[in-house]
Order: C-alpha cells, then structure tokens, then sequence
C-alpha cells in the first residue's frame, strides 16, 4: 500500500510497513511537526471525507485542490492540450470524480512538478489515467532531482521520463529548469495563456507574496533559509527569453494577473539588495 505524508502530502512507493521517515520533511528545507512523522493512505483520506475539487480559472487551465486541505495545502493545474492534458504540482489526494472529469477531458499527456515539495499524488495520476495504450501517463522529471524520487516502482515501470534543462510537452507548453530552491526546480511556461500573453506556472520556484504584486526567490520558505545569489543569477538566466505576462502560484488565488515580467524583475533586484547589503534602511542606515 503508498503511504502519504500528513505534513507533505507526498506519496511514497506501495510497503507492507509505513516508511520509517518522510525524505522530503527530514530536509532542511522542510520539517517534521513535533507530533513527529504520520502517514495515511489514499483509502484513509477518502473515508475522512477529503474529495478533489477542479474548477476553471481561464479557458485551457485548471485549478485542482483537496478539501479539507491535505498537507500545506498546494493546488494542481491542468493545462489543456489538443493532445491531452498537463498536470502540474498534483495534490496529495486523488478521487474518483476528479479521475473521470480529466478523462472526460481527454485524459493526461503528462504528469510533472514544479519541485519535491509539490509531487502530492503524482503516481496515483499516472497509473489511474493510463494513455490510450493502457501504459502509465508519462512522469516528467529533472535528472538534477533525481534523488528526491519517492516512487521508484514508477521508473520500474517505466512511467519517468527525465529531462535536463528544457523539455517541451506540447507545443508552446514547456518545462524550464531554474534551480535555486532546489537544482532540478521549474516552472511550466504556457505561451497560449493569458490570452496569448503567456503565463509562468511556479509553484515554488517563484513564491508569489500576499497582494499580487512581489515574488521571492528562497531555499527554504518555511524554514526562512535565503537563496545565494549565485542562485538567483542562474534562475533569472533560465527565464530570459520567455514571453510571459502572468504568473500562477502554487496555492489557491497566489498569481500576478499582468506585467509579471515586471514584477520578478523589480522582485529580484530588491532581494538582491537586501541580501547583499546594497539596500537603505532609512531607520537603521
């Protein structure tokens, strides 16, 4: 049986006995709650009443999410594609309504992640809406976080397909590594999105602050731990030449609605200021 993590929402490979740790909480990026590690299973979740909720937030993508909320309470996007869909930053919880409406939709083209943090039940996706050909819908992931695979019955299978450093899914749908939060960390850049402006979906690789308007660039959130600037260079050379106009974050109603190319610009140069020191504090300085 795949075990979930209460803390994470991250699934882990079917055991006879829970895992003794979640890998992803005992990161320093992460945590373990002083309660201490507790799994669950998708059978468990379904009997407590969790169930998965799509709606549309623009025309070709939409938002999933668990209710009630399950781990740190993430979203999963689905974008649409003449071939099928993209499923992005799965949830940790899958149920049978949510499965038969992405059938309905075509089914999925992929299933991909913006990071460890946000892979939630991504093996459940990939065996439960299989491609025409009864294999897994195809597991989209960076050789740089190769380590972090938590279902490695999946490769077994052969449902992961790695990429390096941009991978196309469709056209004008494309995975872009960015590093910093962690190596293999991405964002989904849409160019149809929008209205044709082009959207950046983040997760965590870009952290969209309250109000819209900011984002940060960190190792850790919860944790508080700054990314290095070295980091931030290389993640802002990985989206130089995107056309993008929005941004769309990891949890429900996070996104920068215009000008978001702006916005990560004036963004990174204000954390570059105040991680280097450059930055005036009139109060302080």
């Amino acid at each position: 049986m795949a075990r979930t993590c209460r803390t994470c929402a991250n699934q882990c490979s079917p055991s006879v006995r829970p895992p003794a740790v979640c890998p992803v909480c005992e990161d320093e990026r992460q945590y373990v709650p002083s309660s201490g590690q507790a799994w669950t299973t998708q059978e468990e979740l379904r009997a407590e009443g969790h169930r998965t909720r799509l709606s549309e937030l623009e025309p070709g993508l939409l938002e999933l999410t668990v209710e009630p909320r399950l781990g740190i309470g993430h979203r999963g996007l689905l974008v649409r594609t003449p071939a099928g869909a993209v499923l992005w930053d799965p949830p940790g919880y899958l149920d049978d309504a949510a499965l038969t409406a992405v059938r309905d939709l075509g089914g999925l083209l992929a299933v991909t992640r913006s990071h460890p943090h946000l892979g939630g039940a991504f093996g459940e996706w990939s065996l439960r809406c299989p491609r025409p050909d009864g294999s897994p819908a195809p597991v989209q992931l960076p050789r740089r976080d190769r380590r972090w695979l938590l279902r490695p019955d999946l490769e077994r299978r052969g449902a992961v397909r790695w990429w390096e450093d941009r991978q196309e899914l469709a056209p004008g749908v494309t995975l872009v590594r960015c590093g910093g939060h962690f190596a293999g960390s991405a964002v989904l850049h849409v160019a149809g999105a929008a209205g044709g402006r082009g959207a950046l979906l983040v997760g965590d690789t870009l952290m969209v602050l309250p109000g819209g308007r900011r984002v940060s660039f960190m190792r850790s959130y919860p944790m508080l731990l700054p990314m290095p600037e070295r980091h931030l260079d290389r993640l802002l050379a990985a989206l130089s030449g995107l056309r993008y106009d929005r941004l769309v974050g990891g949890f429900p109603g996070s996104g920068v609605d215009r000008d978001a190319q702006r916005v990560v610009a004036d963004s990174a140069r204000s954390y570059r200021d105040w991680l280097t020191g450059r930055a005036v504090d009139p109060d302080q300085d």
